[in-house]
């Protein structure tokens, strides 16, 4: 490997298991985090002209290691840190193998956190999400999240409760912010909220491969083979998502046929498999809905009428407001435009200033026929957006209406 791409690859995908490391050996979270940014920063400086080690990993961690030993070391209890770092010195199966990033998940979702820092500190050390990226997620400012994780590094250090797997009646409440984290890593992936980007895919994969280890973990739990189950079935269809020069596709003009038939295969076994246990969570339902669109041979073939049900049962179980929006559009397609323009009105506060209620009352008020609301609503969304794929997408949408509007003018 001697790439750029390659060597951001390969440190993306092992800082978590390196903090991990760092994490259960020194009881630090913070000055672990620290360290262990210090020695990504030597690994790209280094690797690139002097190659990659061979045992990566182990280079990592020695380094960090090293850079966390100089911290405790310019600290007033110099003398008894310094006795804590050398007893902490990672053993041959730290180096060699042993892969900490599900603890470290679990200890990101901590009992000691709100579920709102659990979740964001989880996607800056687990998934390497930037501070902007997860603001953007939450909706607040970059500034509010940088605190947040900031506090919530602080109170995991002040705890005390040690490094490792949760317990008994502690494990279901820290499951549940785990699998919402899992979520939220997905969809930054398979949807990134800003930049030139319509994906990253390492970051979906990651949210992929974690989820794998917790049904491994976990595989009788409805909820994680539900959530596992939306994964596959959503990213199944990332072939047919983008054009040639990256430009967005929608689902309704996607070519089926590049769909990925195996992870549909896998997921709507999962589902169905996870439906036989009897109790139904938000995880299954969101899996049932992607298993309707996935099974539908073409957009017209698409069981509509189900998708409104499932969308009507999600939103009574979670209250959240895009679930809402996308009943609005379910809506639209079983009863007409008017009733998903209906629908939409409620999520004018929950929803102020998201370029998404925009998108959607473009496109439905374009189904109705009324092309200026249309083209006001898709420019609106172009302006609300941070991803440059979906500008450009809804730029598009509005100059095309509004070249059918001229071209049907007298």
């Amino acid at each position: 490997m001697s790439t750029g791409a390659g060597i951001e690859d390969l440190l993306r995908e092992q800082a978590p298991q390196v903090l991990g490391v760092l994490v259960r050996r020194f009881g630090d979270f913070d000055s672990a985090e620290d360290a262990v940014q210090e020695a990504l920063i030597a690994a790209a400086r280094h690797w690139p002209d002097e190659g990659v080690p061979a045992n990566p990993r182990g280079w990592l961690i020695q380094t960090a290691v090293r850079k966390m030993t100089d911290q405790l070391r310019s600290e007033r209890a110099r003398r008894r840190r310094e006795d804590a770092a050398a007893l902490a010195e990672p053993s041959a199966v730290d180096v060699t193998g042993r892969d900490d990033t599900l603890i470290l998940l679990f200890t990101c979702c901590h009992p000691a956190l709100t579920p709102a820092s659990a979740i964001a500190l989880t996607l800056r050390a687990v998934g390497g999400l930037t501070t902007a990226e997860i603001a953007k997620a939450f909706l607040v400012p970059e500034s509010t999240m940088a605190q947040r994780i900031s506090r919530a590094k602080q109170r995991i250090k002040a705890s005390g409760v040690p490094f490792g797997m949760p317990e008994g009646e502690e494990r279901p409440g820290r499951l549940r912010s785990v699998l919402h984290v899992l979520y939220l890593i997905f969809n930054e992936g398979y949807a990134s909220s800003m930049g030139a980007d319509l994906n990253r895919a390492e970051l979906s994969g990651e949210a992929i491969r974690l989820t794998r280890m917790m049904h491994a973990t976990l595989p009788g739990d409805g909820e994680v083979s539900g959530l596992l189950a939306l994964m596959l079935l959503t990213d199944a269809r990332r072939p047919a998502r983008t054009g040639a020069g990256g430009e967005l596709i929608p689902l309704a003009e996607q070519d089926r046929a590049r769909w990925d038939r195996e992870l549909i295969a896998e997921g709507t076994a999962l589902i169905t498999g996870a439906l036989a246990g009897g109790v139904v969570g938000e995880y299954q339902l969101q899996a049932m809905i992607a298993a309707v669109h996935d099974e539908a041979a073409s957009v017209e073939d698409t069981d509509w009428p189900q998708i409104l049900t499932l969308y009507g049962l999600l939103e009574r179980m979670t209250g959240n407001p895009m679930v809402a929006l996308n009943r609005a559009i379910a809506a639209a397609m079983v009863h007409g435009p008017a009733a998903g323009l209906k629908l939409l009105e409620p999520l004018d506060e929950p929803l102020a200033g998201h370029y998404r209620l925009d998108a959607v009352r473009a496109h439905l008020f374009e189904m109705a026929g009324d092309t200026q609301a249309a083209m006001a609503h898709y420019r609106a969304a172009a302006a609300r957006t941070t991803s440059i794929p979906e500008q450009q997408y809804l730029t598009t949408q509005a100059a095309r209406v509004r070249a059918g509007t001229l071209r049907g003018q007298p």
